[in-house]
């Protein structure tokens, strides 16, 4: 029965990216910050629509740039071999993409592939936003934290990479 789960959901999800693909541009892109709380996103991007979870592989979360905007440590992620990052894949139009970049300062975009958490095998091409690796950067502030966690816990995340995020301090002011 579980077997015959799984695979029903990779189907779903093949149909769902074979008939997005159909007529169409696809935009995927791969949150792995405070984006993947739900309500952010559909706020930033009125369009986005969840497709998957996923794992971006070789690489390593961490609160590794200053947001000038937020004026707190933010998300960013960076090559390590044998790393894992997890995050949400949404279909996002590109107007809110666009939109989107405004939010994301600092970040450029770039192309990877990530794995749907029920599918190891298929890599689906996403953007995602990645910034400088910076030195010295503070420690998230407490709303920030509260989106990151809210958004892997709705999503469901594994709880050991749930776990990871917990663990991360955040700032007392």
């Amino acid at each position: 029965m579980r077997r015959r789960l799984a695979l029903s959901y990779v189907s779903y999800c093949h149909k769902v990216l074979t008939k997005s693909l159909q007529g169409k541009t696809q935009l995927y892109y791969f949150a792995y910050g405070s984006n993947m709380d739900w309500q952010q996103m559909q706020r930033r991007c009125p369009s986005s629509r969840f497709i998957c979870v996923a794992r971006l592989p070789d690489y390593q979360f961490a609160i590794a740039r200053h947001s000038r905007l937020r004026d707190c440590g933010t998300a960013n992620i960076f090559t390590a071999p044998g790393g894992a990052v997890w995050g949400i894949v949404y279909d996002v139009s590109e107007p809110d993409l666009a939109a989107l970049d405004d939010f994301e300062d600092g970040y450029r975009r770039e192309q990877v592939s990530v794995y749907d958490r029920n599918d190891g095998h298929h890599p689906i091409t996403v953007l995602v936003y990645i910034a400088a690796r910076e030195q010295s950067v503070p420690p998230p502030n407490a709303e920030y934290k509260r989106l990151i966690l809210a958004g892997a816990r709705h999503w469901q995340l594994p709880q050991d990479y749930c776990a990871m995020l917990e663990r991360i301090e955040a700032a007392t002011r």
